[in-house]
């Protein structure tokens, strides 16, 4: 009878523990729209759609203060909405030219937009 108590007890215990992980809330960033701003980027030195395009585009994503950025590679643009709070147009320049070492792209601020989002 003590071994299924403590059995019993052992379980109720692990039980208790991982609901307590299970608990944690996801973390939501709300950006104000005041603080939205959107630009398009001209980048020279892309070669291939997945290789080039599509790694920037990841990389963009992932960069803090970026809400939504789309890679055309065709137009050679990016489309980029970000909060102006936390980056700049001309972080997001510097940050693109860094890529790959900063040998293989070049952006800027570019004269049309692209297909939006």
């Amino acid at each position: 009878m003590n071994v299924y108590k403590l059995i019993c007890l052992l379980v109720i215990t692990s039980f208790a523990i991982s609901s307590c992980n299970l608990e944690k809330k996801a973390t939501t960033i709300t950006t104000s729209v005041a603080n939205k701003q959107q630009v398009s980027l001209a980048i020279s030195g892309m070669t291939c759609e997945i290789g080039c395009a599509k790694t920037i585009q990841s990389k963009l994503s992932k960069k803090e203060g970026v809400l939504n950025a789309k890679v055309i590679f065709k137009d050679s643009i990016a489309n980029i909405e970000f909060n102006k709070e936390l980056t700049s147009n001309k972080e997001l320049i510097s940050f693109i030219n860094g890529i790959a070492g900063g040998e293989m792209y070049k952006a800027s601020e570019a004269s049309k937009k692209a297909t939006v989002y």
